[in-house]
């Protein structure tokens, strides 16, 4: 799993990078601040240096500059010097790469990895691997813990335990989940989806008819009867990634945050009321509003709600059906739950 996220990183780096596509109307805006000249430092991110240069960091594809005398030359190291200079009248910027940096022509996942990533990875993740949002039957339909083996509980990696439901022989691994909070979409009431987090991984290791037998080979927390098992996920998270404004116009809300905390703020994941049936996709970034409050006019004693006011952005990192998971990546003032999303 840890390689499949590396390699997602990496996809998602070369992505952004690389794609020219943009919204049509969007106009590139140099900060009035910024830098002739950046070298690229350790714990940097794509975002962050983006911002260094541009009012709309994800407008990055625009400013950028293949050079083809580096090697790989879609990708960002530390220690590469970053010059911003003008072709054909457009500010672009070239990369100059640093002697220290060795890299081999052909791109391989060992070069691929000391590459900066595109936004904070450890804020993320958790989300990539250990949690999905399921509907309630496919939660309802998957195999579950029926008990540890000769009564013990379960506790750690090693430990054997027994599970009821169908199993595919050819399925070996499993992640246990279980059951959290459901989505609902504030407007209609819709159940949009149920939250199911990541437990502990697993190895089928025996099967009579319906009960398994499976060895726990790690655990985050103790795990429970009733728990389920769902089939470990490989895939691509990040593929044909690149940063954009939704093709279509999103209305929407931050319906939760992860983590626990009642406030959201910068690098907090939160969960929005659109998903894949609405077009959105994994990049999209997307303006949030403060909810306007509700104040009483002195003068008529009429209430009256005061306009929205623009507090931040976020990025899609990871689409369901009906909602998706976002990394803030700007807060202007506290944020929380039922503030709006919309086009940026």
């Amino acid at each position: 799993m840890k390689k499949s996220i590396l390699g997602t990183v990496l996809m998602l780096v070369l992505s952004l990078v690389s794609v020219p596509s943009l919204a049509a109307g969007d106009t590139l805006a140099l900060k009035a601040d910024h830098p002739q000249t950046y070298v690229v430092k350790k714990g940097d991110t794509l975002w962050h240096i983006s911002g260094l240069f541009l009012k709309d960091p994800w407008l990055w594809p625009k400013i950028w500059h293949v050079n083809p005398q580096v090697d790989n030359p879609h990708l960002i190291y530390p220690g590469d010097e970053l010059n911003l200079v003008y072709i054909n009248g457009q500010p672009k910027l070239v990369v100059k790469r640093n002697r220290d940096v060795k890299l081999t022509p052909s791109v391989r996942v060992s070069d691929l990895d000391k590459a900066i990533p595109a936004i904070p990875m450890d804020a993320v993740a958790p989300f990539l691997s250990n949690s999905r949002v399921l509907t309630t039957a496919t939660l309802d339909d998957a195999p579950y813990v029926l008990a540890g083996k000769a009564g013990h509980i379960i506790s750690g990696a090693g430990d054997e335990l027994y599970a009821r439901g169908q199993f595919d022989e050819k399925q070996k691994a499993y992640g246990i989940f279980r059951k959290g909070d459901a989505y609902v979409d504030p407007d209609s009431g819709e159940i949009l989806g149920i939250q199911a987090f990541s437990v502990a991984g697993a190895k089928l290791i025996a099967q009579d008819k319906s009960v398994a037998t499976l060895a726990l080979n790690a655990t985050s927390e103790e795990v429970r009867r009733g728990d389920r098992l769902l089939p470990d996920e490989d895939r691509d998270l990040f593929a044909n990634f690149h940063p954009s404004a939704p093709a279509d116009e999103i209305a929407g809300y931050i319906i939760a945050v992860e983590g626990g905390v009642s406030q959201i703020g910068s690098m907090d994941v939160v969960v929005i009321n659109k998903g894949s049936r609405e077009n959105v996709e994994v990049g999209q970034i997307m303006a949030i509003y403060r909810q306007g409050e509700l104040v009483r006019d002195q003068i008529s004693k009429d209430v009256v709600k005061v306009p929205d006011t623009r507090a931040g952005l976020l990025m899609v990192f990871r689409t369901f059906e009906k909602v998706s998971y976002a990394l803030v990546l700007k807060a202007t003032q506290v944020l929380s739950v039922n503030d709006k999303i919309k086009n940026p």
